[in-house]
């Protein structure tokens, strides 16, 4: 891409709400997914005997289902950022293409 262009993309408002809505929404996913993996490695260190306990009658432990909740809570704020990636975030790319284009 030419120097021309480059600047263009920088002054258009459309750019400047893209870079802060994804920054901001990208820091909060992060701020969400260090607040759960976290807060299971301090339960794990500090509170073992919680996740201990046995469900029913068989070996697996409270533990496991909390850590697949992790897991899961991974794949699940994964999906959430790809949707709006792929919706608002790449319609206001499109329109910022658009109009530096013109």
């Amino acid at each position: 891409m030419s120097n021309d262009v480059v600047t263009r993309i920088r002054a258009n408002p459309k750019y400047q709400e893209l870079r802060s809505k994804r920054s901001s929404f990208g820091w909060w996913l992060t701020l969400l997914m260090m607040v759960v993996y976290y807060g299971y490695i301090a339960l794990i260190a500090w509170n073992k005997e919680f996740l201990s306990q046995p469900l029913g009658a068989g070996v697996t432990t409270i533990g496991v289902p909390i850590g697949m909740g992790v897991i899961v809570f991974t794949i699940v704020i994964t999906g959430i950022y790809v949707r709006r990636a792929n919706s608002e975030f790449d319609s206001l790319t499109r329109q910022i293409l658009e109009d530096v284009a013109k």
